[in-house]
């Protein structure tokens, strides 16, 4: 059983077993739909493409992020749809690094299937192993998925604010945002309206999580990273975020390899958070 990384040599000796679904994951947040053209060029075989937006998210409402949790009834849908069982093995996979493989590999996790795997280094490295490519749609056979627990692991936007209000933020849990340094830093914003970080949160960049391949780094690297960044906090009290929930998850896999699990996804993150203008951020709004 898989349940963090696999790696294309070991996804290609399945490639035929019938309890094994693949599923594709490629998105780019300028342009929704090249995901599903490239998926239509060429994709590993057996594939079922997974649209973050139509798949993996719910709709955009006016108090949500950007990429809102999908209803549960309607994911549980989706998983039978896509033939998925508490027998079957998941693989995700997406362009290289795994920013959006990540989210359906911990929206499996949500709904209690273990046997989920992000494929390391993505669709790049299936493609440098010169493993063959298909251009067939996936099929697989509805299956009868059932959530095994109740949803947690998830922070509201209520909760981080009462969070923030208590000062456990800065005393008790620890608040990571995923985002590149300079969009935490409030610069150089051009996804969302508003630019900066919420008070008492600390940026680790999902890509610190990657070699220059786009390959997770070993977990012994990894370990040591993530204990820097959690300045003696243990792994339960991390609350996970990024700009709407995505990439974040690419940090709670990179904990999960590095042997620290327990992290905490606060999934509206920056763009629901700045849905109400008398939420604090740093530095201030202008």
């Amino acid at each position: 059983m898989y349940t963090t990384l696999i790696e294309p040599s070991e996804l290609a000796a399945h490639s035929s077993d019938t309890d094994w679904a693949v599923l594709d994951c490629r998105f780019e947040l300028g342009r929704p739909e090249w995901g599903a053209s490239v998926y239509a060029q060429g994709h590993v075989p057996n594939a079922i493409y997974a649209h973050l937006d139509r798949d993996l998210s719910s709709p955009v409402t006016s108090t949500s992020g950007r990429h809102p949790l999908p209803q549960l009834d309607a994911f549980v849908a989706t998983l039978r749809r896509w033939g998925i069982d508490e027998n079957v093995q998941v693989v995700a996979y997406d362009q290289s690094n795994g920013a959006y493989a990540s989210r359906l590999w911990w929206l499996l996790r949500w709904v209690g299937h273990s046997r989920v795997a992000v494929l390391n280094g993505g669709f790049a490295a299936w493609q440098q192993a010169g493993l063959p490519l298909s251009k067939q749609p996936g099929v697989r056979q509805p299956r009868r998925f059932t959530p095994k627990q109740a949803q947690t692991g998830v922070v509201s936007t209520v909760e981080l604010e009462k969070l923030l209000a208590a000062g456990h933020l800065t005393t008790g849990r620890c608040l990571i945002d995923a985002r590149s340094a300079d969009r935490f830093a409030g610069q150089n914003e051009t996804i969302d309206p508003v630019a900066g970080h919420v008070p008492g949160a600390s940026n680790h960049p999902f890509a610190h999580n990657l070699d220059a391949q786009g390959r997770f780094l070993p977990a012994h690297v990894l370990r040591s990273k993530w204990l820097e960044t959690l300045r003696g906090q243990a792994p339960a009290t991390a609350i996970a975020m990024c700009g709407s929930g995505v990439t974040a998850c690419h940090n709670l896999l990179a904990l999960e390899v590095a042997g620290l699990p327990g992290a905490q996804l606060y999934a509206g993150s920056w763009s629901e958070w700045i849905r109400d203008a008398a939420r604090p951020v740093e530095p201030p709004r202008k």
